[in-house]
């Protein structure tokens, strides 16, 4: 059984903020020293990013630092997102809620119990019966062995399609501080999420986008404290270190290569790469280090420039990206490589259909 992706789809909060207002927002609000407030002008009036999405009802809520109503917020923007997206991907895929079999969903930036699938499932108005799997604590390599979970719930009953759903409401953990990498945190990260429908056995009046063909994954706790999230004072601090864009790009090539070797592929062999958006120090280290060319991250890049870094659906919105303006052919391969929290690499090896 070959999963194939019959819809895939994206959404984002409605409050958007130029860096330009980011900056005067900070500026405005906090008590910016000399050299931080250098560096917050050098990242959002100098940086390549236009602009980003963010869950919050009106500007000041971003000065908010209590965790129960910080929490309250992830669950309210990441819910109506996340929920938007699965719609939006349900309603492609020409499908009503009593025709999903499962529904996976991760996510990095909040906490809840019961899980996002609870809300999700009631908003959607799925069955009962439809498999559910919160993922957790894999930040912004998330989405893809949520794929990979995903995959193989359709396994154990190929008749009902599969909903993949990554999201983030990366402004919950906005955490203000001297720290460059808080600093650079607060300056690149966005909200949104992404929603994919699985299926083994499309109906014969409706094109599938890709099928899936293989998945790879590596876990390196030796880099751990290089990018994570810790609690502090009850609330999430992101934590990212300089070292992260070498350390992305040498386990994303580790495991990208040995996806390769699997199927006895090169490099050469992919004509499509979704990468995710970190930044663009990442983007240009993994693309120096694999050997990519500016066309081959150009969709990735322009994610970035868009939306900043969403995390975990970001890697999806380059693949959306790559659906929409790339129109790959028939048999053209791809590749969706993320990495994350753990620290950790994934990839995925695609054919277009």
């Amino acid at each position: 059984m070959t999963p194939t992706l019959q819809a895939l789809a994206t959404a984002n909060p409605p409050f958007y903020t130029t860096q330009q207002e980011a900056y005067e927002f900070y500026a405005s609000n906090f008590k910016l020293d000399p050299e931080t407030d250098q560096l917050y002008q050098r990242l959002l009036l100098e940086g390549p990013i236009r602009g980003r999405f963010i869950g919050i009802d009106k500007q000041s809520d971003a000065c908010e630092t209590d965790p129960d109503r910080l929490n309250a917020r992830f669950l309210k923007y990441a819910r109506t997102t996340a929920t938007a997206a699965a719609r939006q991907a349900m309603d492609a895929a020409k499908l009503a809620a009593r025709d999903m079999g499962g529904l996976v969903v991760n996510t990095c930036t909040g906490y809840l119990c019961p899980g996002l699938t609870s809300y999700l499932a009631e908003d959607l108005e799925l069955c009962p019966d439809v498999r559910t799997l919160d993922i957790t604590g894999m930040g912004c390599g998330g989405a893809l062995p949520n794929l990979q979970a995903a995959a193989g719930l359709l396994a154990l009953d190929a008749e009902r399609p599969i909903l993949s759903v990554a999201v983030e409401i990366c402004s919950a953990t906005l955490f203000m501080g001297r720290d460059p990498a808080l600093i650079v945190s607060n300056s690149i990260f966005g909200d949104g999420a992404s929603a994919a429908v699985l299926q083994s056995r499309p109906a014969a009046d409706r094109k599938s986008l890709l099928r899936i063909v293989d998945f790879a994954s590596g876990i390196y706790p030796q880099y751990r404290n290089q990018l994570h999230y810790r609690q502090e004072g009850g609330r999430l601090r992101n934590f990212l270190s300089v070292k992260v864009p070498i350390t992305g790009a040498k386990t994303s090539r580790e495991v990208l290569h040995r996806l390769l070797a699997r199927h006895q592929l090169k490099q050469k062999d992919i004509q499509w790469w979704a990468v995710h958006a970190g930044g663009t120090a990442v983007l240009d280290k993994v693309g120096h280090d694999l050997g990519l060319n500016e066309k081959d991250l150009s969709y990735s890049l322009e994610v970035f420039r868009t939306y900043g870094n969403m995390s975990s659906p970001s890697v999806m919105f380059a693949l959306r990206r790559i659906l929409d303006q790339g129109q790959p052919r028939a048999g053209d391969k791809g590749i969706l490589l993320s990495f994350g929290a753990g620290f950790s690499a994934f990839a995925a090896l695609v054919e277009f259909l």
